[in-house]
């Protein structure tokens, strides 16, 4: 794959100028309590403001500002969007010692919104000093290489091995959205950058935030410490709305190239996005792994499909996947993006003496006849702002934090379900990890040919 062609946009909406923003925050507005949505976590101004007082609150203030510190950080980051943008908003916000200095995305516009909304702000808009600001196939590689001291990494996640590579062969700190990769080739390529960047001591953070979550903290610790008894059981949910909707073709604009086109809707392609599970659900995953200390499952065979057609793409609206481990625990994670059904981010972590309620209200464990056995109190602190606040700490310290290495793992137990549903097909473990498929174009660039394949067909599609 030649990485020096890749290319960028973020996340979030406001990279992806074929929808109107209020359409696509409307997605996410139906989550269950206690779950931050993917609008709350897309509306960065507005975080970014909520973050500084909740964190406050919860003894969490901007660690760096309060130490003697005056030599600055410079950071750059690279998919401009809505994620990424506040991405930014947090890191400056971790560390009144920073300055953005590098922005990159696919085109000028995305580069510029981000700028301008990132300078107007009253809390860190005069550490917004950005004299790199880039767009093009090779934008990633000008940012890191452009004498920042921190790279911020939230283009899509097809990107994301070739760029996470560039920015440990360059020797910077990273904050690394999730999910990893969107195949499995990917997945390699990341776990080998995460080895590189703990020989070189590099701080490497992954934005899998419920890892950052003191609520949820509490309550998977509440597991590990036994308090459930054996577990028999994991049922966890991630039905939502529809994100990023394909445009029809009649959209296109006129010699505009696939790869183009495809980049610009990059949600609804397998090659960029992962699917609904690896992109979305993946914080699933994730809590699946956590919760199985980072443990594998042995096998999974998942259903999946698309009940409402698309103008477009390639990816399913629904996943329901079903994670065997070796010693008889069940793990059963289902995903959903449609419109007018039940809604919500649920885990249901089951064990002989209880069962662990996460996603609506508190966090709390219940006895078989239905007793509260345990049930968190407390202010829960702003997770996307302690990422942040963690990852600069550790670099002031001296000490860089680089020990999210989930961030691999927790993205390839969803390929793994994907994989599973579609080529209908047990995957084991094993065979996720070496699968040698790769999803991404030859040719990487945006003007170039490229046919993306059509769903994938149980029992037909192969996956290794």
């Amino acid at each position: 794959m030649p990485v020096e062609a890749l290319s960028f946009v973020d996340t979030d909406a406001m990279s992806t100028p074929a929808f109107p923003l209020s359409t696509q925050l409307k997605t996410m507005t139906t989550s269950s309590n206690n779950v931050p949505s993917s609008s709350e976590r897309r509306d960065f101004l507005k975080k970014s403001g909520v973050a500084a007082g909740a964190a406050a609150a919860a003894g969490f203030p901007s660690i760096i500002s309060a130490q003697s510190v005056t030599n600055s950080l410079k950071v750059g980051l690279v998919g401009a969007g809505g994620r990424g943008s506040g991405a930014a908003a947090q890191a400056l916000s971790a560390d009144k010692n920073t300055v953005l200095t590098a922005v990159a995305d696919i085109d000028q516009a995305i580069v510029s919104r981000a700028v301008t909304r990132l300078s107007g702000s009253q809390k860190f808009g005069t550490q917004v000093k950005v004299d790199n600001a880039l767009f093009g196939l090779d934008a990633y590689d000008k940012v890191i290489n452009s004498g920042v001291d921190v790279v911020l990494l939230a283009s899509p996640p097809g990107f994301r091995p070739a760029h996470l590579k560039a920015a440990v062969d360059a020797g910077k700190h990273i904050f690394c959205e999730k999910p990893a990769a969107t195949d499995a080739p990917g997945i390699r390529s990341v776990m080998e950058s995460q080895k590189a960047a703990q020989a070189k001591n590099i701080a490497l953070v992954c934005g899998f935030c419920w890892r950052y979550n003191n609520m949820i903290s509490a309550a998977i610790e509440q597991v590990h410490g036994g308090a459930l008894g054996r577990l028999v059981a994991h049922y966890s949910t991630y039905y939502t709305n529809p994100v990023k909707p394909m445009p029809p073709e009649s959209a296109r604009p006129a010699g505009m190239g696939d790869v183009e086109w495809q980049v610009r809707n990059w949600y609804n392609f397998v090659w960029l996005s992962g699917d609904s599970l690896v992109e979305q659900a993946v914080h699933n995953a994730d809590k699946i792994m956590w919760v199985m200390k980072d443990q594998p499952p042995a096998s999974c065979v998942s259903v999946g499909g698309r009940s409402v057609p698309a103008n477009g793409g390639n990816i399913y609206d629904h996943f329901e996947a079903n994670f065997v481990y070796p010693n008889g625990y069940r793990v059963f994670l289902a995903n959903r993006q449609s419109t007018g059904c039940f809604n919500g981010t649920l885990d249901y972590v089951m064990g002989t003496e209880g069962t662990l309620f996460l996603g609506k209200g508190k966090p709390r464990i219940e006895t078989p006849d239905g007793k509260i056995k345990w049930q968190w109190e407390g202010e829960e602190y702003d997770m996307y702002q302690k990422e942040h606040d963690v990852l600069f700490a550790s670099i002031r310290s001296g000490k860089p934090k680089n020990d999210d290495l989930n961030l691999a793992t927790s993205s390839l137990l969803a390929i793994m379900g994907r994989d599973a549903a579609y080529s209908g097909q047990e995957v084991t473990w094993e065979q996720a990890m070496n699968s040698t498929v790769s999803l991404l174009p030859t040719q990487m660039d945006m003007s170039a040919k490229f046919e993306a394949p059509g769903l994938a067909i149980p029992g037909r599609t192969k996956v290794s």
